[in-house]
């Protein structure tokens, strides 16, 4: 009696009403007239991530906090942007963010189950960005493109 009971209590749990979809989606930041939402489209692990200056210009070095629990070892780690407005292509940008000769943060070389934080400055021209509803597709992949961290991410610039 008991085995059925844990049994169908734990199938009410696994196929109840959002679980086991989407992950929630996050404001990374929301003042005056930017707006950032970002989602991970990991199916594994959602992640943590904030920009401390929300505006339409963009400072030089945004200050921004990333954190994540690693399900593999990174030695390289490479970061791939796209850009998106209305569906159509605006902007890719690829980036190695740990390299095995030319560590450049100080989590590279760390092991599954660690975890990233990383709280500092990105280093970026000084923009204003343009108003207006842009869709962003961000992947963080490790050697032989294993996936460590994805999200879909939305920016309103009004």
């Amino acid at each position: 009696m008991r085995t059925g009971t844990a049994a169908l209590l734990l199938c009410a749990w696994l196929w109840a009403p959002g679980r086991g979809g989407a992950w929630p989606t996050h404001t990374a930041c929301s003042r005056g007239d930017l707006q950032i939402l970002y989602q991970s489209c990991d199916p594994f692990q959602d992640f943590g991530f904030s920009v401390d200056q929300c505006s339409r210009q963009l400072a030089s070095n945004p200050k921004i906090r990333f954190g994540l629990i690693l399900r593999e070892d990174i030695r390289k780690l490479l970061l791939e942007l796209a850009l998106f407005s209305k569906g159509t292509p605006m902007f890719n940008f690829s980036y190695p963010i740990c390299e095995e000769d030319q560590p450049k943060f100080s989590f590279c070389g760390r092991r599954k189950g660690e975890q990233i934080y990383y709280a500092g400055t990105l280093e970026l021209p000084q923009f204003q960005v343009p108003q207006g509803e842009y869709q962003v597709l961000l992947q963080v992949s490790g050697e032989h493109r294993a996936p460590v961290a994805c999200a879909n991410a939305t920016v309103l610039a009004l």
